[in-house]
């Protein structure tokens, strides 16, 4: 383990040039926050300011924070899952100089160790994937708080447990729920879980998808768009919900519903990516096909039991990278990814960049508000904020423009038409 104390401490700082290659890869693919890069780099208005953020650390991560520090700010930076890092770039953004503390494979103790060094100085704002470093902040270093002005939450996860804080009135600075942007929960969420999550499967399998009972557990965007991409490829899509309304729009989107306990005996592949715990328990693996594939996508492994896995079972072994049997007591044996944790990280690279590109202007932007607010004395209440709508439309509209995309827009009759409510029939 490469340890430079004050610094970073990754696996192996030798993967740097190969983590470089990658980060150039992805930056190739991000244009909208490229285009924010050079608006903002003469001005730097982070220019004082320390950011300090537990993401997961991808390629598309990296030209985030590359992009934060070229606008100015001192960044510190840990991953959000234990499974999450990928090496190669951790070792990258630390040979550049960040101070990060990430390596693919921590254990419990070693997460929150790293989470804790990227607060040993305090920062002004936060940047969160999943909110365990604003609980970490908030739980064990409240006094910290005083000094955040703001921060970002990426994850469906996170905002809930953020949402939560703030209806007990225990938040104890803005946040914005990024996840909730339009521009990033609509496309990151639906386009980016839903094609990563088959690549994490196919990496760790290379299972074929079609003709497969393919069993989604959740309907929301992110298991909406697990759900299209399998149908795609010509699976037998089944979808298992607690929401009466998402489960209609999942059966005239064209997916079987029915209950777990019902598709455990039908399925052949399957993924949680709900946000709940105990989705699939023990009575659902004894009831599976012998050969099923397990794998989640939701930020935490707690979707699937695996404790009521393992005390099933007689035998356990990584049979691929990723990819552990179970040899239940029935004889019947199951593949579990990842061991658990989202698979689309753990077994692969993530969302595509393009998708991640809106995501992290969405970031990007909301730390600039922040600091702006911050320095006109217009700071916001210590509650959850949504992306202003018009923060929304313009990445958006910056994303059609690298896309070589035209729309219309509405005449000034049109736009007063809109508002006149004096018009009928």
């Amino acid at each position: 383990m490469d340890h430079k104390e004050g610094h970073y401490k990754v696996r192996d700082l030798g993967l740097a040039d190969e983590g470089r290659k990658r980060i150039e890869w992805a930056e190739s693919r991000m244009p909208v926050l490229m285009e924010l890069r050079e608006e903002f780099a003469d001005e730097k208005p982070f220019e004082g300011y320390k950011i300090s953020g537990c993401l997961h650390v991808t390629k598309e991560t990296a030209v985030l924070v590359e992009t934060l520090q070229a606008c100015g700010a001192e960044v510190a930076w840990s991953g959000c899952n234990p499974l999450s890092t990928q090496d190669d770039i951790a070792a990258a953004l630390a040979n550049g100089g960040t101070e990060i503390y990430a390596w693919h494979g921590l254990d419990t103790e070693d997460f929150y160790w790293c989470i804790e060094r990227t607060i040993d100085t305090p920062p002004h704002l936060t940047l969160d994937d999943g909110a365990d470093l604003i609980f970490t902040v908030h739980s064990d270093h409240p006094e910290m708080a005083d000094h955040i002005i703001g921060g970002s939450e990426e994850t469906t996860t996170g905002v809930h447990r953020l949402r939560a804080m703030d209806n007990d009135g225990e938040l104890q600075y803005p946040v914005y729920a990024v996840n909730d942007a339009e521009t990033k929960w609509d496309f990151d969420n639906v386009y980016g879980t839903g094609q990563s999550t088959i690549d994490g499967i196919l990496r760790a399998t290379s299972t074929m998808i079609a003709g497969k009972n393919f069993v989604i557990a959740g309907y929301g965007h992110c298991g909406r768009g697990v759900a299209t991409r399998a149908k795609g490829m010509g699976a037998n899509t089944i979808v298992t919900e607690v929401k009466p309304a998402k489960a209609l729009k999942a059966t005239l989107d064209g997916h079987q519903v029915m209950s777990m306990d019902e598709a455990a005996e039908k399925g052949d592949i399957f993924v949680t990516a709900t946000g709940m715990k105990d989705v699939i328990r023990g009575r659902h693996f004894l009831k599976m096909k012998e050969g099923a594939i397990v794998a989640n996508t939701g930020h935490y492994d707690v979707e699937l039991n695996l404790e009521e896995l393992a005390e099933l079972s007689t035998d356990a072994r990584e049979v691929r990278e990723n990819n552990r049997e179970y040899t239940m007591e029935n004889g019947k044996r199951v593949y579990v990814l990842g061991d658990g944790r989202l698979v689309n990280l753990a077994a692969a690279e993530g969302h595509p960049s393009e998708v991640m590109d809106m995501s992290f202007a969405n970031q990007f932007r909301a730390h600039l508000d922040l600091v702006q607010r911050h320095e006109s004395d217009a700071m916001l209440e210590d509650k959850v904020y949504d992306i202003p709508q018009d923060m929304d439309d313009e990445i958006a509209e910056v994303k059609l423009r690298t896309m070589g995309i035209q729309i219309d827009a509405l005449s000034d009759e049109q736009e007063h038409y809109a508002t006149d409510y004096s018009a009928g029939t």
